[in-house]
């Protein structure tokens, strides 16, 4: 069914992890519960996903012995049925490490028919980068609204007038016109009519949503969730009470917060000092700052403008091995796996990326955007010749994410296990045993389980359940989560 799946369970295991598209299970014990909230996630996730039952995540993505694949596939075959729409499955088999594992392709749903929800409560769920979540009102609404035509920057907005404009940013988009596109927009010598044609207003001067974002004296105004929420983890040595560093709330129209995104980054991001070949040094940011500015900018142009979408804000986090960018509103007309291979210029706010590209900073001069398809292969560019790994985009249809990792991933190595402590693993695969169950299966002394069960907790592979007037049992540490 996967063509090379032991190269998809190598490229597993050197993340570490799961990852968007592909959700790993042990199974060991059976069909496991939290299936129904993937099943859902993953149908609603563009291009679908897979799921593969069979691997340990915590044990490095170790073969786990099936009792009954026949018998999962049946129960995967059943759950697809208790969601509407039904979740589309095409289920095979597959080998890893030479041990069968269940293999499944969620496809994904209909866009006219999301979002994918289990029947028997009504809730869909969406794929995060670190989990599937319950859908929101709110959220679910965005999945409704993707079914039309998004036209929401191009509507004018309530009880805004020409005043509420930038006088300095409509002069400098005004000259840019007229020195740009001469024969197009510039050619109109009155202002209020180049302003009209170009969406900036509508008849009678009001402006429109794309040109209060893009040229409005404070946006905000209006669209008090159209800003950048910006904070940093805390440090090691920071004492418990704190919570965040660099926190900060960026406001004003896109060119002024685009120079305010990329004023945080150089406060917050962490620098290492670096040699030149010319035998100057330089201070050189965790993350290139050209590549940061690129996703800043497409987070504000591509975000949904939609109702929906109103209450959400594009969020920027630095953790310490990750820097985590999120808008609001997934791609339109593009799919992730075409990023950066395709010259494909796709635009959701159409008319806002037409201002833009007309728009100039307030800080540098320089373009906010090029509109030519150059940002993501920017982006890669930036990221290799920092030595960090690409970029990784995740696109839920309503939620676009992008990760750049501090460093390479060093993986998930299998841990390393004698034949005893690898019997026992394999033996509480099916679900907890206690120490004389382990030991009428395995024929070995209850001290030589009861050592080996204190290496495997060592590795964080098994945990203790049971005492005060219970058995104690042993489980694998992933039942919990199963």
């Amino acid at each position: 069914m996967v063509e090379d799946l032991e190269s998809l369970v190598r490229a597993l295991r050197a993340s570490g992890g799961d990852t968007t598209s592909i959700e790993v299970k042990a199974a060991g014990g059976g069909l496991p519960t939290s299936l129904t909230a993937s099943l859902s996630a993953l149908a609603n996730l563009p291009g679908g996903g897979m799921i593969i039952l069979g691997l340990d995540e915590r044990a490095g993505f170790r073969p786990v012995p099936l009792a009954d694949p026949q018998l999962l596939k049946q129960g995967l075959a059943a759950k697809a049925r208790a969601y509407t729409p039904p979740v589309r499955l095409s289920i095979g088999d597959g080998l890893v490490d030479g041990h069968p594992v269940v293999v499944a392709h969620v496809h994904e749903c209909d866009p006219s028919a999301k979002p994918c929800r289990v029947t028997a409560t009504n809730t869909g769920y969406l794929r995060g980068y670190d989990g599937d979540f319950p859908l929101s009102d709110v959220e679910t609404q965005g999945f409704l609204a993707a079914r039309r035509p998004p036209l929401f920057d191009r509507q004018p907005v309530d009880g805004a007038t020409v005043d509420d404009l930038d006088h300095e940013l409509i002069g400098s988009f005004l000259a840019t016109v007229r020195e740009r596109d001469r024969t197009g927009l510039g050619r109109f010598d009155d202002d209020m009519e180049l302003l009209r044609r170009a969406g900036v207003t509508v008849a009678g001067g009001q402006p429109t949503v794309a040109g209060v974002l893009a040229l409005g004296v404070h946006p905000q105004q209006f669209f008090p969730r159209y800003v950048i929420q910006a904070a940093a983890e805390p440090l090691p040595g920071d004492p418990p009470a704190v919570r965040a560093r660099n926190q900060v709330t960026i406001t004003g129209p896109i060119p002024r917060m685009l120079d305010a995104a990329l004023d945080w980054a150089r406060r917050t991001f962490g620098t290492t000092i670096v040699a030149n070949p010319d035998g100057s040094v330089t201070d050189q940011p965790a993350y290139p700052l050209l590549a940061f500015r690129e996703i800043i900018a497409n987070a504000l142009i591509h975000r949904d403008l939609d109702n929906w979408s109103q209450a959400f804000a594009i969020e920027v986090r630095l953790r310490r091995d990750r820097l985590v960018v999120t808008n609001p509103g997934g791609l339109y007309g593009i799919t992730v796996d075409r990023l950066g291979h395709d010259a494909i210029t796709s635009a959701r706010n159409g008319l806002l990326v037409a201002i833009c590209q007309h728009v100039r900073s307030t800080g540098s001069g320089g373009r906010v955007i090029e509109a030519l398809a150059s940002g993501i292969p920017t982006i890669a560019f930036e990221l290799a010749a920092h030595a960090l790994p690409p970029a990784q985009y995740i696109d839920t249809s309503i939620r676009f994410t992008v990760l750049l990792h501090a460093s390479a991933a060093r993986g998930t190595q299998e841990p390393s296990l004698n034949d005893t402590e690898r019997r026992i693993y394999d033996a509480l695969a099916p679900g907890p045993k206690t120490v004389a169950e382990l030991a009428g299966a395995l024929a070995l002394s209850a001290p030589n389980i009861r050592k080996a069960l204190r290496g495997l907790r060592d590795h964080g592979l098994v945990a203790q359940d049971g005492g005060r007037g219970r058995p104690t049992v042993y489980r694998h540490t992933s039942d919990a989560r199963q």
